[in-house]
């Protein structure tokens, strides 16, 4: 059998791993395409994979009892879902869904226990990603408190861009609305604004990053801050 090489690896915590560690693991893992919403994991349900994205982005969704939903994080080819299981949970609280359509590997959550050892390059990549996840989801919650809708719309696009890769990619209004936590009224105006500066071009569903580092300048620190964190993390 040829020997896999880590350069054509997506996600950045598998080719993280030691060659001899990924070619262990690589049979276990099932390659698998995903579309806008398709639901991932659902509130108190028993998880059944864990997931790797390559291109495509999760967001975790909280949700309410009055049926309000907001997002308290986005994850990409940077990360894994399905801590709870590395932590010892057979559920999660949070819903997951795909915000951006694409790739991913997945695991048998049987498997993945047998295979994330103490010790093992895995354990070690999945503490890391861990605390850097820890770390977003609090900087999105101190964000959603006291910044613009205009720098939460801007680091928000700022991180997708960042984890699908390129610069297109489908996205409705209301789908970002719904991710803010925000009116639909208040991102279209947003969204106008970006566009008249020619920061991004927004048309029917499709949304392209013109200039990500305008979108910088009028983000919130926390795009950086969280940005810095992963790369300090995972390299």
């Amino acid at each position: 059998m040829a020997q896999v090489s880590l350069r054509s690896v997506q996600n950045r915590l598998l080719a993280a791993l030691p060659q001899e560690e990924y070619v262990r693991l690589e049979p276990r893992l099932e390659n698998i395409p995903l579309a806008f919403k398709d639901t991932l994991y659902v509130p108190s349900r028993p998880i059944e994979y864990v997931y790797f994205p390559s291109n495509s982005v999760f967001s975790l969704i909280t949700q309410m009892g009055n049926g309000a939903e907001i997002e308290v994080a986005t994850l990409g080819n940077e990360g894994m879902l399905g801590l709870p299981v590395f932590l010892g949970s057979e559920t999660t609280l949070l819903k997951a869904i795909v915000q951006i359509p694409g790739d991913a590997l997945r695991m048998q959550v049987d498997v993945f226990k047998g295979e994330v050892i103490p010790g093992s390059s895995l354990h070690s990549l999945l503490q890391w990603y861990t605390q850097a996840l820890f770390t977003q989801v609090s900087q999105s919650a101190a964000c959603n408190c006291l910044h613009s809708v205009q720098q939460r719309f801007c680091r928000w696009l700022l991180m997708t861009y960042d984890r699908a890769g390129p610069s297109q990619f489908m996205l409705t209004q209301e789908f970002l609305a719904l991710m803010l936590g925000v009116r639909r009224t208040g991102v279209s105006e947003v969204a106008h604004r970006l566009q008249e500066e020619g920061l991004i071009r927004y048309s029917r569903g499709k949304m392209t990053v013109l200039d990500p580092k305008g979108l910088e300048s009028l983000s919130c620190e926390c795009y950086r801050l969280v940005k810095q964190e992963f790369d300090r993390l995972l390299g």
